[in-house]
């Protein structure tokens, strides 16, 4: 026994569900697994990125007012933990970099995370407007978000007063292409401020030449 025949009506609407098919098939293979899917799993890293940054920010925002402690504590010569222990800038720089170290030490248990390279800002006059001489490193760390949010955070609540400038946080396309989740790659200057040298007396007399 012959199926039945379908009409035109009926030939139009199974012409139209293949033609259906096939586009949802085309979609899927040749659009979303190649361009759709992986551009939604930028655009979530980036919306990850932002929330990390935006923590960050938050961190960063309280320089003001750590500073303004710092001036007050200085005013008073009482900040004997505020200020760097070193007298001269460069030594200081030195001593920065190996706190960043043994913070990051400190904080690899949540996730993996390494000093990728430090460098010392070399050291100069006190700059205009600030009362005191400020030592500087530039760091490069490539970390998880748990252990970087702890690293951050032992730099900038502990003493001495360190301060996080110029943070820059980013994920490397070709570490992303070669890890499920790469880590973040991590850029920032760490100052601290030096103790203030105390001025010599007005009534010292220069050594008489011979």
């Amino acid at each position: 026994m012959k199926a039945p025949r379908l009409n035109a009506r009926g030939q139009r609407i199974a012409a139209i569900g293949l033609l259906a098919l096939a586009l949802v098939l085309a979609y899927f293979l040749l659009l979303h697994w190649w361009f759709v899917a992986p551009l939604a799993a930028v655009d979530a890293q980036m919306s990850e990125l932002r929330d990390t940054q935006a923590r960050y920010a938050g961190i960063i925002a309280e320089k003001p007012q750590l500073a303004r402690r710092l001036a007050a504590l200085g005013s008073g010569r009482a900040a004997s933990s505020a200020f760097l222990p070193e007298n001269d800038p460069n030594t200081a720089a030195a001593d920065l970099m190996q706190r960043v170290v043994d913070a990051v030490g400190a904080h690899a248990a949540g996730g993996s995370c390494e000093v990728t390279q430090k460098m010392p800002v070399p050291g100069t006059d006190r700059a205009a407007g600030e009362p005191y001489r400020k030592a500087t490193a530039n760091i490069s760390l490539r970390c998880d978000i748990e252990p970087l949010v702890g690293v951050l955070q032992a730099l900038e609540q502990g003493t001495p007063y360190l301060f996080v400038d110029n943070l820059s946080i980013y994920r490397n396309p070709v570490a992303a292409q070669q890890a499920s989740t790469p880590s973040l790659e991590v850029q920032f200057s760490l100052s601290g401020y030096l103790r203030p040298v105390a001025a010599p007396a007005a009534n010292a007399m220069p050594e008489a030449t011979r």
